[in-house]
């Protein structure tokens, strides 16, 4: 691992209470090349969980990919031994640094299709605080094309998880959790954060913050790596339904409430 990427006490404070920060230069540029280098090999071998996230009559295309690090050395060097388990730590506050999984997002030129409002846990099978994804561009990406964030709301309230095209509650029932507000209709109410970023820079934010993204403009390609991680508290939370991603089999190893303790999510030695 590189020498340790320090965080000023402010980035930290922010991370807790806005749910969201911009770390600038957390990737060295031969990180970033190996980074490309693993997305180009991702987009030619695509997993069976891949996507197209785009209509069919979109100018562009989204690509989306899952929990292919494990099988993609570029993406394995960059999420274990780069200054990310690091920072990880720092921004989770926490002891045990444990890899959760990747996530490949790629919006071709053109591509209209919006990232719409959400948050990433409901989706997922688990529980606890302390945890952190890493939104990590090898392209420039301009303020109008970038992930945006609603600050604080990360606070404790679960909205519920919709499919991106159709609106469908496909993970808890109807009616389960608080539905998501109106934000872009009311904009005073729900202050947004959001940044320009250059290869290199990454946005750091919790499984809960809402957030957002537009499609991208005929000239931009934007290709992003996501880093997912866990900390102390995390708990597996075993759904009756199918997580995004999944982890088949998973429960039958790891009971609901364990620590996530299996091979699919190593702990690193970040210090």
């Amino acid at each position: 691992m590189r020498g340790a990427y320090t965080l000023p006490p402010a980035t930290v404070q922010d991370y807790a209470h806005q749910g969201a920060v911009v770390l600038r230069g957390v990737l060295t540029s031969a990180e970033v090349a190996t980074l490309a280098r693993g997305i180009e090999h991702n987009l030619a071998h695509l997993s069976p969980l891949a996507l197209v996230a785009s209509q069919a009559d979109d100018p562009g295309k989204f690509v989306e990919d899952f929990c292919t690090w494990q099988h993609n050395a570029n993406y394995a060097d960059v999420m274990q031994h780069s200054a990310l388990p690091s920072v990880a730590a720092q921004l989770m506050q926490s002891d045990t640094v444990r890899i959760y999984h990747d996530h490949l997002l790629v919006k071709e030129p053109g591509t209209r299709q919006p990232t719409p409002w959400h948050q990433d846990q409901p989706y997922y099978n688990v529980a606890g605080r302390q945890n952190v994804s890493f939104w990590i561009p090898v392209d420039p990406v301009p303020l109008e094309s970038t992930l945006r964030f609603v600050a604080g709301s990360h606070a404790g309230t679960w909205y519920m998880p919709r499919t991106f095209r159709d609106q469908q509650a496909k993970w808890f029932p109807e009616g389960a959790l608080a539905e998501l507000p109106q934000i872009d209709a009311h904009p005073e109410q729900f202050e947004q954060l959001g940044w320009a970023l250059e290869p290199g820079d990454a946005v750091a934010f919790h499984m809960l913050t809402l957030h957002a993204s537009n499609g991208v403009g005929p000239g931009t390609r934007r290709r992003v790596f996501s880093a997912r991680y866990l900390g102390d508290d995390a708990r597996h939370a075993v759904r009756s339904w199918r997580t995004s991603p999944p982890f088949p089999g998973l429960a039958d190893r790891l009971p609901n409430g364990a620590v996530m303790d299996d091979v699919l999510f190593p702990l690193l030695n970040w210090r």
